[in-house]
């Protein structure tokens, strides 16, 4: 049962997003998937629940920051959303479970600094346990300094990128209804497909 964690200690960097956007992915291919939250928050089980009945399904399991249980054996792939300032037991336990991280990056300084450390951790666990982790540049501008910032913070992690994701509203837009990009037409969101092209690859491999 391949089992993705979406973390980073850092708030606000879109683990949510990605969580709930990779549980659509593997719902789309077909996968009885389960996504749970162990965020305080609890901002993808809220999306869980404006999910409409005809969407492919997705279910959840009780899962919580105090109390991390194994989810049920009958799923065929898992996601883990987590909060922000993850560490400690908690971190370690959810670690356990994990074949793969992907750590999401906003381009800006403070988020770069605030995760330097947490993918230090992880390199550790890598050593060790043979995880398979990933970047995700997340409401990248290219254009813009910030984005050449980040690209030059992430050249010397020795992490693989596999998309820098655009700024763009239609995530907003599709989490509000409790939708992916993967429950649309593929000509209404042609250019946010094609940049999860290489992530979807990596989730698969």
């Amino acid at each position: 049962m391949p089992t993705v964690l979406v973390a980073n200690p850092k708030g606000g960097v879109g683990k949510s997003t990605l969580a709930t956007q990779i549980a659509g992915y593997y719902a789309s291919c077909g996968h009885e998937v389960l996504l749970g939250d162990v965020d305080r928050q609890q901002s993808s089980r809220l999306w869980l629940k404006l999910r409409p009945s005809a969407a492919r399904r997705i279910d959840t399991w009780e899962v919580s920051a105090d109390q991390i249980v194994k989810p049920p054996k009958a799923a065929s792939h898992v996601v883990i959303d987590t909060p922000a300032g993850l560490h400690g037991w908690r971190f370690n336990d959810l670690l356990k479970m994990a074949d793969k991280v992907i750590v999401p990056l906003q381009p800006s300084v403070f988020d770069i600094f605030a995760t330097r450390a947490f993918l230090d951790q992880l390199e550790q666990h890598r050593r060790h346990d043979r995880l398979q982790i990933a970047l995700v540049g997340m409401r990248v501008d290219a254009r813009t300094i910030a984005a050449d910032k980040l690209q030059e913070f992430i050249s010397t992690l020795g992490f693989p990128v596999l998309a820098n994701l655009r700024d763009t509203q239609n995530y907003v837009h599709l989490a509000a209804r409790g939708l992916t990009l993967f429950d649309l037409a593929p000509q209404r969101v042609e250019k946010d497909l094609a940049q999860w092209q290489a992530i979807c690859a990596w989730l698969d491999a």
